[in-house]
């Protein structure tokens, strides 16, 4: 055999011995791609949770407070000694948030299986003199808080949540120091259920534990119940609670209108027992003296600014105004600026406000990040 015909024999094994041998092998298949699946059932971000058919959605915000001032929660002028050791200076009292929230939501033979959880952690000053060893005028971390995490079922939820004597029938406006006449405690464990009569008509009725010296210290809960009527243009609202620490009650009812596009108002009367207290306030009741009104509104100036007020007071003769402009930046991001003013009565013996005088005006920029 000349040397060519072995060239060609030889590249003809070689070639049946490969295509043998590639026979035998195993080749991998890729594995196929697993997608985020949008979720359209309850409303913009959610996604499935792959592999599963439950819906979630994760959100929250960054924020950060700039306040002076004597008025309302934030009291935020701090006496403090300068660097000197020259007696005492103001200073600013400033807070910066992180909020992360997460819903879930699934469709069940039950109805529709939801959750909520919301936690905060923040780092600043709160309001208050200068003592000796005292620290609350020093910039800190304050922890973290667990403000919501609740399970609902159709209409049952359990779980941590704010009280229904606050969350059924509104807050007090869109101000940030709403509070300035209060209007009920908020942390509690709750067991609640929420029925809609799908007519404009909706009820709950929440059974609550209170929280730290208002928790319940028997085995008899505090309990709300609530009943609501919206409209087209109107909604009509009330509450009532039972205080079993004290054995109290107290209720509200509130008018919320929708004047025009642009303007909404509304207007909240409390009314409560307290013979059983020695301040005349519980976790329900928190105004002074029997009776208290809150009334405001917004009006939408553009697309982008909205003017909110508030003016609140009580038969203790307290008085809070409170009004701020909101201008959202670009979206997602908004910044506030509010006046507050709180006009401390003289039948208040119990001073609740951590106001250091009888007139009391504060201030307070908000920037806020929402995502």
């Amino acid at each position: 055999m000349n040397t060519t015909g072995l060239l060609v024999s030889s590249a003809a094994a070689l070639i049946a011995v490969s295509n043998a041998r590639a026979a035998d092998a195993v080749v991998a298949e890729p594995e196929p791609a697993e997608y985020v699946k949008i979720c359209d059932l309850y409303g913009a971000g959610y996604f499935y949770i792959p592999g599963t058919e439950t819906c979630l959605r994760v959100g929250g915000y960054v924020r950060y407070d700039i306040a002076a001032g004597d008025a309302g929660s934030f009291d935020g002028v701090n006496h403090v000694p300068d660097q000197k050791g020259n007696g005492n200076s103001s200073a600013w009292k400033k807070n910066a948030r992180f909020t992360l929230k997460t819903w879930t939501g699934q469709q069940t033979e039950l109805g529709t299986l939801k959750t909520y959880t919301e936690t905060r952690v923040s780092f600043g000053n709160s309001g208050g003199d200068y003592t000796i060893g005292g620290t609350n005028w020093q910039a800190r971390n304050k922890g973290l808080t667990l403000n919501f995490a609740w399970i609902q079922l159709g209409g049952l939820r359990v779980g941590k949540d704010e009280s229904a004597f606050d969350t059924f029938i509104g807050y007090a406006g869109n101000v940030i120091n709403d509070t300035l006449i209060p209007y009920g405690g908020f942390d509690t464990n709750v067991v609640q259920y929420y029925f809609d009569a799908g007519n404009g008509l909706t009820a709950v009725a929440s059974v609550e534990e209170g929280s730290g010296a208002d928790t319940i210290d028997s085995y008899v809960p505090h309990l709300v119940g609530g009943l609501k009527y919206k409209g087209h243009w109107w909604a009509i609202t009330a509450v009532g609670a039972y205080n079993s620490n004290w054995e109290e009650w107290a209720g509200k009812a509130r008018l919320d209108v929708n004047a025009t596009d642009r303007l909404t108002l509304f207007v909240m009367v409390g009314y409560g027992t307290d013979a059983n207290t020695s301040t005349g306030r519980n976790f329900f009741k928190q105004w002074g003296g029997n009776v208290a009104i809150w009334g405001g509104g917004t009006y939408k100036i553009n697309e982008k600014t909205s003017f909110n007020a508030q003016i609140s007071c009580d038969q203790d003769k307290n008085l809070g105004v409170a009004t701020n402009i909101a201008y959202d930046i670009v979206p997602g991001l908004k910044v506030t600026g509010e006046l507050d003013y709180l006009n401390v009565g003289s039948k208040d013996t119990y001073n609740w406000t951590g106001a250091t005088k009888k007139a009391n005006v504060g201030g307070i920029v908000r920037f806020q990040r929402s995502f």
